[in-house]
């Protein structure tokens, strides 16, 4: 039992995308429990962050300079190429780190302190800028800048914010609830590859049911997101070593909740938007799995 249950957790990537893939006209219905997910993914990372433990550092500030300021600026420039394009770009860079990331950067022997309190940060960062800059895109044309602001605060800071209440509440008021709900955090492996598996199905849903599909377009997203990927990783150790937090600067800027990152493509920006950051989930594990074997590697020389 136990190999199968270690095969399936090494290829979980594959087979979630897969299954989304070619079952996706049934997993696409279940894309309204997305939100909920991502929600119940930032609950469970939460309970682990106590408010005591917190650290704020000048990197964090970098950091998340770095993924706002970037992300404006390439959507700036991506803009007369391409408005799509950009979309994307702005996205895959503004993006919050994954949850997951403290559990590579663990692996990868990083500060594990750095990177959790940078997750909080970044996570709040884009709560607070990420429905002003999806309403400057004007990617709802029939809204006017208010009431698509509006909108999209409605669905994006409860989203991110109340996990953190929540979780801090309970530890604070309940803390026999909290240890409970905190002793299931194996349980957001299960749930990011039910996610992942709907989030694939809906991308795959929208391309099959393009009326005219440019795969020009298509190639040309997912290119970028490599480049921003290969760039994001190398950005954030150059500047964490700065700070002796490599692998911690690495991972936080390069380490993308990708599936946050598809549902609000695939929310407020155009649906071919997403392509970014599904994409950048195949290149990302390309990353962390080639940084992990080196690290085997030189442990084992």
């Amino acid at each position: 039992m136990q190999p199968i249950i270690r095969f399936i957790k090494d290829w979980t990537l594959v087979i979630a995308m897969l299954a989304g893939s070619l079952f996706y006209p049934f997993f696409n219905q279940l894309s309204v429990t997305t939100p909920y997910l991502i929600f119940l993914m930032l609950l469970l990372t939460f309970t682990k962050l106590s408010p005591r433990k917190i650290r704020l550092h000048p990197l964090h500030a970098w950091l998340a300079a770095i993924q706002l300021f970037g992300s404006i600026a390439l959507y700036l420039l991506l803009l007369p190429i391409h408005p799509i394009v950009a979309q994307s770009a702005l996205i895959v860079v503004l993006a919050p780190t994954a949850t997951a990331a403290a559990v590579v950067t663990r692996m990868l022997g990083g500060s594990v302190a750095s990177i959790t309190t940078y997750t909080l940060v970044v996570n709040l960062m884009v709560a607070l800028t990420a429905p002003i800059l999806f309403s400057l895109t004007g990617s709802n044309p029939d809204m006017d800048f208010w009431t698509s602001f509006w909108y999209i605060c409605q669905k994006v800071v409860p989203l991110l914010t109340l996990p953190l209440i929540l979780a801090w509440s309970m530890q604070r008021y309940t803390p026999t609830v909290h240890r409970f709900i905190s002793g299931f955090q194996s349980l957001s492996f299960y749930l990011w590859a039910i996610a992942l598996t709907v989030v694939t199905a809906r991308t795959v849903h929208y391309l099959f049911n393009q009326t005219d599909p440019d795969w020009i377009l298509n190639s040309s997203i997912a290119l970028i997101a490599l480049l921003l990927c290969a760039g994001q990783f190398l950005l954030g150790r150059a500047l964490g070593k700065r700070y002796k937090k490599t692998i911690a600067g690495g991972q936080s800027l390069g380490q993308k909740n990708t599936i946050l990152a598809i549902w609000m493509a695939q929310t407020f920006l155009h649906p071919v938007a997403s392509l970014g950051p599904a994409s950048y989930v195949l290149w990302q594990n390309m990353v962390n799995s080639w940084q992990l074997y080196k690290r085997r590697k030189t442990h084992h020389s």
